[in-house]
């Protein structure tokens, strides 16, 4: 059985961060202060807090893509995935990587989409028709 990870990371605006994870990705707000507010992130608590965000690079190679490092995110069953691709579109989202698929018929296909939240803060999730594909090789 997975259990829920903890996650703190700086963002430069709370009332952004707010409208962002809650109004956008659909996130429920747990306690929080004048300075951090924690959300259920998918089953996970993430934890914002007021601050410089951490620096990234787009140095990972993957597939045909770099992307920024580091990164968090999600793996998602793909119906949920694709539910969430269309909110984002519907919102507006500005892509790093727009919905798309991935190892097309290898082991780990998946769809990924990356964003970043409203403090720059780089943000991945993938989708698997078979969630017992997430660590196939």
């Amino acid at each position: 059985m997975l259990t829920p990870f903890h996650l703190a990371i700086h963002v430069t605006d709370l009332a952004a961060a707010r409208a962002f994870y809650a109004d956008v990705l659909g996130c429920s707000e747990g306690r929080s202060t004048e300075t951090w507010v924690d959300f259920s992130f998918f089953g996970h608590q993430l934890s914002l807090h007021l601050g410089v965000p951490f620096a990234t690079t787009d140095s990972g190679k993957v597939g045909a893509h770099m992307v920024a490092m580091p990164h968090f995110g999600i793996v998602l069953p793909y119906d949920r995935w694709r539910d969430l691709a269309d909110r984002l579109e519907a919102a507006g989202i500005q892509w790093v990587i727009p919905p798309t698929a991935r190892f097309k018929g290898e082991p780990g296909e998946q769809w990924t989409m990356f964003f970043r939240d409203p403090s720059g803060n780089p943000i991945e999730v993938k989708g698997f028709k078979d969630m017992g594909d997430v660590f196939a090789s």
